[in-house]
């Protein structure tokens, strides 16, 4: 074998090395590729070896040399291991396998479970309010099987599985940064962070929810306060010096009169 030979021998066995299929873990993401290992290795292809399926019906049986029964996406291996070349949805739930040898007997069986999932969608926060206060939506469809956690700025403030939260008019004003996380076994997803508002917006009435109530004493109540008692005492002098004025104007008129 000449030296290009053997590089290409070694690259290729090394390819196929990596390759190989996972053992199967019970939890797994959709169009993962993984093998269900037997306890003991039979490599004696007379053994009968037989899988099924509880929760479907595939079963795929190899009896003297020959497989009875293919299934598209599995494949029974030499030791009789049962390879899954992409898990889909369908393929979760329990599998069997019963082990015999030349005579009949039976010297193996077992049963192994996998439960296969999607990934987790991207979830979008809807608001709706309600005189002030405010109900969060984490919207991810109709998937069942995610875990929906919320997050105020970067603490989690809710983990019972609830799609809606619930604010104050109080939490509303603070103007805090609102997000949802939708998770399950082998992926998470977080949707985008949200101010929350419901300035504007009307309630059930038909009447707008006003913003913040200002405090009645604060800076410009005295401001107000200032500028009133200013302009009163302008217009107190401008009374004040009209009556003189005109107090004048009587003297004056009556001195005029009596020459």
């Amino acid at each position: 074998m000449t030296c290009q030979h053997s590089l290409l021998f070694l690259f290729l066995s090394g390819f196929a090395a990596l390759y190989v299929a996972e053992i199967c873990k019970t939890n797994l993401l959709e169009g993962t590729s993984c093998t269900f290992e037997l306890p003991t290795k039979n490599t004696d292809k007379s053994n009968e070896i037989k899988w099924v399926h509880l929760s479907g019906d595939a079963v795929i049986h190899r009896k003297n040399r020959w497989m009875r029964k293919n299934i598209p996406g599995l494949k029974m291996e030499e030791d009789g291991s049962l390879t899954f070349e992409s898990v889909s949805l369908k393929n979760s739930g329990r599998y069997t396998y019963t082990v015999f040898n030349k005579e009949g007997t039976q010297i193996d069986a077992g049963e192994k479970e996998i439960k296969v999932y999607a990934n987790a969608p991207k979830p979008t926060v809807k608001i709706n309010c309600t005189f002030g206060n405010a109900t969060l939506t984490c919207d991810f469809g109709d998937r069942t099987d995610l875990t929906v956690s919320w997050y105020k700025e970067d603490n989690i403030i809710q983990y019972e599985n609830n799609p809606k939260l619930l604010l104050t008019s109080a939490q509303v004003q603070e103007n805090k940064l609102y997000s949802c996380i939708v998770s399950n076994p082998v992926s998470k997803e977080q949707s985008d962070s949200i101010t929350v508002s419901c300035e504007g917006v009307p309630d059930p009435t038909g009447e707008s929810v006003p913003g913040p109530r200002k405090n009645l004493f604060g800076p410009d109540f005295w401001v107000m306060v200032s500028i009133l008692a200013g302009g009163g005492t302008l217009l107190l002098l401008l009374i004040c010096i009209l009556i003189i004025c005109a107090c004048r104007s009587c003297s004056q008129l009556k001195k005029a009169q009596t020459r």
